[in-house]
């Protein structure tokens, strides 16, 4: 197995595992995302992500991908957008050669930390970040706008 930093070749992997990762978290319908989009929001004139993947007998088996956000209490911060490995791959350490990876990027850019989401009932995904020590908090909602309401909204 080997880890690298994703290439736009990529990106019709990597959207076949987010909807693998969709389809596991119960909503399928919720990707969106073009193939155009995605490549134009990691490789376009004003990329907006970075991934790193694992490759294992010439296939993507598994990927990170995170972009900067700001907190106006904690400052830069990566956020770990998804962290997939594809489901016969799992258990065989590649979650953990990422997110080793992941929290080596977040050092050597001189972040404030790292956040993420993970859904209250994946025990795995919450045991395995639990190893990390980290702060699986409760207590705030999600909220967002999706394109459609953004366009229809009245301001």
């Amino acid at each position: 197995m080997i880890i690298r930093i994703a290439k736009k070749e990529d990106c019709t992997r990597l959207l076949d595992l987010v909807h693998e990762l969709a389809l596991f978290e119960r909503a399928p319908e919720e990707v969106t995302v073009t193939l155009q989009e995605f490549e134009d929001a990691g490789f376009g004139s004003k990329p907006v992500w970075k991934a790193f993947v694992v490759e294992a007998d010439d296939l993507i088996v598994g990927f990170g991908l995170y972009y900067m956000r700001y907190s106006t209490w904690k400052g830069c911060r990566m956020y770990l957008e998804d962290l997939i490995v594809t489901e016969n791959w799992r258990g065989k350490g590649i979650g953990r050669m990422l997110f080793d990876r992941l929290i080596e990027e977040a050092r050597e850019l001189g972040l404030n930390g790292m956040t993420w989401q993970v859904l209250d009932w994946n025990d795995p995904a919450i045991n395995f970040y639990k190893k990390y020590e980290a702060n699986v908090e409760s207590g705030w909602l999600n909220a967002s706008l999706s394109k459609e309401q953004v366009l229809r909204a009245e301001i």
